[in-house]
């Protein structure tokens, strides 16, 4: 008999999402584990290895018994990088129940889904990701690491469509990496850069997981 699918998965819990357009919004986390990229700046650096095994039946009935208590209609597949596994069937049988699915990916790897959001956050230094995700992603988030200029987000903004948000995010609502966010904030501004914003963690300020 064969055996059933797994995922290798380092936490499944139900929160406000704390980050971009959907901020403050209730939200089943499914955080799987592994990271192509391990970023110094990184506040997951837990799913970057470990985790458990898990079929899909164990993944969904752990969502069903979380929404008991704490209906949300949207599910986030987080990391780590969630798309480093084939999570393919997950998101067809999360739809099958009901739930919108958003995916956050640092965009190296695409993955033909059934998904309703991509958040893309390229890395540095090359800040590159898949062409797929210039037509779907719903948002661009840049995080304020040191290093970042002027240059990349000039770039990113023409190679994505004007109607794609550009977040800044803060490393950790930092106020180092805040004012580098309102530098480039200005410069982009000088140079007429459109459909771009400051954002922060929502989470790490009201102290919800």
């Amino acid at each position: 008999m064969p055996r059933p699918r797994t995922l290798k998965i380092t936490e499944i819990f139900s929160s406000l999402q704390g980050e971009g357009l959907r901020q403050g919004e209730p939200t089943h986390f499914i955080r799987l584990t592994g990271c192509n990229l391990r970023c110094a700046f990184c506040d997951t650096k837990y799913a970057w290895e470990g985790g458990e095994d898990l079929s899909l039946f164990d993944i969904l009935e752990a969502i069903k018994k979380n929404h008991l208590r704490f209906p949300a209609d949207w599910v986030c597949l987080t990391g780590g990088e969630p798309l480093l596994q084939d999570v393919g069937e997950l998101v067809l049988k999360l739809k099958q129940e009901g739930f919108h699915v958003q995916v956050e990916t640092n965009g190296q790897f695409y993955r033909r889904l059934y998904a309703d959001w991509y958040t893309v956050s390229p890395k540095p230094e090359a800040y590159s990701y898949r062409p797929e995700y210039k037509k779907r992603a719903k948002e661009v988030k840049v995080i304020l690491s040191r290093g970042l200029d002027i240059g990349v987000i000039k770039r990113l903004r023409e190679e994505f469509p004007s109607k794609t948000p550009l977040l800044f995010q803060p490393v950790s609502n930092r106020k180092w990496s805040v004012d580098l966010g309102m530098r480039l904030l200005k410069e982009a501004s000088r140079i007429e850069l459109k459909n771009i914003r400051l954002s922060v963690q929502l989470h790490k300020i009201f102290h919800f997981r």
